[in-house]
């Protein structure tokens, strides 16, 4: 994924204790064109971040008052999902396969040579960014459904079964006929190009997905 739109719009958020560590990480990540914020400690990016913001989050294990891993666990209970680049001269093997099961994107023992840093960062904003559409269309997805009625909502989830028309005129006792008209009624509120089964799917299980494209619907 080409990152250089979204590069003047990601935020790289370095959260370390050690001053002397956050200025060297800032001076080599705004270096390479990145904006960064610095924050001293877990708490204070808590206090001060914009989740809104695209981009990533560099941050260290060992801190007083909250650690890198039990910042990660609020971020997770708060459902913030700005991808985690751990950094750590103490972290164990135990420490980082759970912080990666978590979700983080990259656990970097210290020294981090700034080639591998970089590459980290870049791939983690390149998840934001994926994680960032996928929530939009999720969100368009779900302001579809909710514009349907309530037995085109019924004939979207027997679509999503993967039933023909026949076997849902059969279950809802109507006619294929209406089947046929309640599918084209929700292509015109959809405005897929296409509707498969997979689609159909997202649509009645988490109403998120929608597709930008006007045109002939298949579903």
């Amino acid at each position: 994924m080409g990152l250089d739109k979204f590069q003047e719009k990601a935020v790289v958020r370095i959260i370390d204790d050690d001053d002397s560590m956050r200025k060297s990480w800032r001076f080599l990540i705004e270096g390479e064109g990145w904006t960064t914020k610095c924050y001293s400690s877990a708490l204070r990016f808590l206090e001060e971040d914009d989740r809104n913001e695209l981009g990533c989050v560099v941050l260290d294990v060992r801190m007083p008052d909250m650690s890198g891993i039990e910042l990660q666990r609020v971020m997770m209970l708060q459902k913030n999902g700005l991808p985690i680049i751990f950094v750590s001269g103490h972290g164990d093997i135990d420490m980082a396969v759970q912080a990666l099961k978590d979700g983080a994107t990259d656990f970097l023992p210290k020294p981090v040579s700034a080639d591998r840093l970089l590459t980290a960062i870049e791939r983690a904003v390149s998840k934001d960014v994926e994680r960032r559409q996928q929530n939009q269309l999720t969100d368009e997805y779900r302001h579809v459904f909710d514009t349907l009625t309530a037995r085109e909502k019924m004939v979207a989830k027997k679509v999503a079964r993967g039933l023909l028309n026949k076997q849902i005129a059969d279950e809802l006792q109507i006619s294929e006929k209406t089947v046929q008209v309640h599918r084209g009624s929700v292509c015109r509120n959809v405005n897929f190009q296409r509707f498969p089964t997979l689609d159909a799917k997202k649509l009645v299980n988490a109403p998120k997905m929608s597709a930008h494209h006007r045109g002939i619907c298949h579903f």
